[in-house]
């Protein structure tokens, strides 16, 4: 590759005498009559300067590097592609022909920094040059989005994203293990949106650098402790979250082992890294792939008068279910005993079929007493449970629950109450009435 000096008498002075010499060859060989002046130079075509032209620039650019932006880019269905590349202060036209487009590993994209190797050609009918690009390499961003295109191809390859490996997050969690910067937003988000969403769930903090060198390292670090340690700490699933920042910043959980842990992860995963708009190749691994940190403890977690709700909606189903069965195993009974062989056995039957008739009838009764104590032990059984479950049970271990008299809605901030308002505390013995006298916001 050649390297040249375009400070003045650098790549003037040298390239002058050349282009004289060449001139005046040009000019000789084809008549041209010097200039009348003593020692002028010979007088040429514009076709034969072109000429010229193109000999002396390809022959000494035929192997450049260009750095710059890539802006007008146009790429026709014959697979060539051309743009130009420019900078602060110039503009260069560029083309990369079909067998090189077909070479790259990325889009070119308006915007993106490259560096650009080839050769300077002329297109004499035009007056015009160009750089013919045989290799394109990006810089900065665009090589990271390289690097993100690659590894994603090779681990959708394994199957690190088919939605048939993914695990379902429990409905019921009553234990999250939390992977993030012990002091970031990020923690600060999730843990505040869990708490006013539920009463009812601890969360374990594996705290992990979420940044820098190291810091993937460190993720599939806490990962790798919150699954070893998922029976004794009893956790239903993993929390994965990091606040929002520039493409590098994030670039941690961009990385392979990170993606490989969260794959390999025996609790579901939920991450929730970045804003809205920033996607990660562990969102795309996740079995949970949430917008944000808050996002992601409101989709773990429902609220608990929604679990109230549905635990409700449970109870009265399986009381419903249970009384069906009850109430047709009765009308089966009340059938078979209004049968003929029933009502007027002695008409019907012998002595010896009456008999067992009757033991038959003796099975039958004792077969459905038994059937009915079944049920009914099953429905106690599974009401202790739905008890048990019930966000009114935390009411024993000293929680209580705080609604607005006037409406019965549930206090989760000072705002929701005003001063001389009624309120009324359910406890777990009973409930309160009271009346606000003052409202003192915690300070941050």
């Amino acid at each position: 590759m050649a390297s040249f000096d375009f400070e003045d008498g650098g790549f003037g002075g040298g390239f002058g005498g050349a282009s004289r010499a060449s001139a005046a060859n040009v000019g000789a060989k084809n008549g041209v009559a010097a200039s009348e002046e003593a020692g002028g130079p010979p007088t040429l075509s514009v076709g034969e300067l072109t000429r010229l032209l193109k000999s002396v620039v390809e022959e000494i650019f035929f192997d450049v590097c260009v750095v710059g932006e890539i802006s007008n880019l146009s790429q026709p269905k014959s697979g060539h592609a051309y743009f130009t590349l420019k900078d602060e202060t110039a503009q260069l036209s560029a083309a990369i022909w079909k067998s090189t487009t077909a070479k790259l590993k990325f889009d070119l994209r308006n915007g993106m920094q490259v560096v650009c190797r080839g050769r300077i050609e002329v297109y004499p009918p035009h007056g015009k040059y160009q750089l013919v690009a045989t290799s394109v390499e990006p810089m900065g961003v665009g090589a990271l989005e390289l690097a993100f295109q690659q590894l994603q191809e090779k681990l959708a390859r394994e199957g690190l994203f088919a939605p048939e490996r993914k695990k379902r997050p429990p409905k019921i969690i009553r234990r999250i293990g939390l992977a993030t910067s012990a002091t970031g937003a990020a923690i600060r988000d999730f843990l505040n949106v869990l708490g006013r969403r539920t009463k009812r769930v601890d969360v374990v903090v594996a705290p992990t650098k979420v940044q820098g060198d190291g810091a993937a390292r460190d993720v599939v670090r806490a990962l790798t402790l919150l699954n070893d340690l998922r029976d004794e700490l009893r956790l239903d699933a993993i929390a994965l979250v990091r606040g929002g920042g520039s493409v590098e910043d994030l670039w941690t959980f961009n990385e392979e082992p990170v993606v490989r842990a969260i794959a390999a992860s025996r609790l579901p995963v939920a991450t929730g890294i970045g804003h809205e708009i920033d996607v990660s190749l562990s969102d795309l691994a996740a079995d949970l792939h949430a917008l944000t940190p808050s996002d992601a403890a409101a989709r773990l977690v429902p609220e608990d008068e929604a679990f109230v709700r549905a635990l409700d909606d449970w109870s009265v189903r399986l009381r419903r279910g249970v009384e069906r069965r009850i109430e047709t195993a009765g009308e089966r009974l009340k059938r078979i005993a209004a049968a003929r062989a029933f009502v007027a056995p002695a008409e019907v039957l012998t002595e010896k079929r009456r008999q067992r008739a009757l033991d038959f009838e003796r099975r039958l009764t004792a077969g459905v007493e038994t059937a009915l104590k079944k049920a009914e032990l099953r429905t106690a059984e599974v009401a202790a449970k739905l008890d048990a479950l019930s966000p009114l049970a935390v009411l024993g271990r000293g929680y209580s629950l705080t609604k607005r008299a006037r409406d019965g809605r549930l206090l989760r901030s000072v705002d929701d109450a005003q001063v001389g308002e009624t309120l009324e505390t359910r406890v777990a013995d009973g409930t309160v009435r009271s009346v606000v006298v003052e409202r003192a916001p915690l300070e941050d």
